[in-house]
């Protein structure tokens, strides 16, 4: 895939979720959430596709957490202390790209996520945080507001050091017309910007700040080789 066509699929995706916001308020209605039976999956499918988030010799060991009705449970205990879930479209950025906030009405984002044992304590419940607020049927203003008032109170834990994650499936589905992209690391990097590594364009297969920059959320995103890219069943 070649990155004009990249840019092409992120344009799209940024005119189709904007176009969808725009539509519900013209017709007098803000975006809401479906049932939510529709972000569930069956308990060993998301087993099998959260195990897909990283290399085998990280995920086999690692913990599984399920998306339930109340949140996230362990649904495999691990020995690695790595956590591996997939994510919903709940775990949209809080801030910026203020036009992928409205992913987490979108009952179709599959997102499997490995986060090693630094990241598991310190950017996980970020994650797990968001999803809860979100099936409690939140907004994407209000989620933003919670997090950073949750993050203040130290209710969150504070995050002080870079930290890490993968995101190897060959079976994600990130957001509309985007799919599985590339298989990347995720970087946590608090108070990040994108001149920080290097200002690279968003949606290019170089590293890029791509969720809210400049906070303690910063994410990261470092592309790696397609060929990397896991699949259910094995490598």
């Amino acid at each position: 895939m070649t990155q004009r066509t990249v840019h092409a699929m992120l344009a799209f995706v940024l005119l189709t979720t904007l176009a969808y916001t725009q539509a519900a308020y013209a017709q007098g209605t803000a975006p809401h959430y479906p049932p939510l039976s529709e972000y569930l999956m069956e308990r060993d499918a998301e087993i099998a596709l959260a195990k897909s988030a990283a290399p085998a010799n990280v995920s086999e060991h690692a913990t599984i957490k399920l998306l339930t009705k109340s949140g996230y449970e362990v649904g495999q205990q691990g020995t690695n202390g790595a956590v591996c879930m997939v994510l919903r479209g709940f775990s949209a950025p809080s801030f910026t790209p203020a036009m992928f906030r409205d992913l987490v009405y979108d009952p179709t984002v599959r997102s499997p996520i490995c986060f090693t044992k630094p990241a598991a304590a310190t950017a996980m419940p970020y994650y797990e945080l968001r999803a809860k607020l979100a099936i409690a049927g939140k907004t994407p203003d209000e989620i933003g507001k919670a997090v950073l008032a949750a993050y203040a109170k130290g209710e969150l834990p504070k995050r002080q050091e870079v930290t890490f994650a993968y995101m190897w499936s060959a079976h994600q589905h990130l957001a509309p017309s985007i799919g599985a992209w590339h298989p990347h690391v995720m970087m946590f990097a608090p108070n990040y910007d994108n001149s920080m590594v290097g200002g690279n364009e968003f949606g290019s297969p170089l590293p890029q700040v791509t969720d809210d920059a400049g906070t303690p959320f910063a994410v990261v995103v470092i592309p790696v080789d397609d060929k990397l890219a896991v699949k259910m069943g094995g490598s």
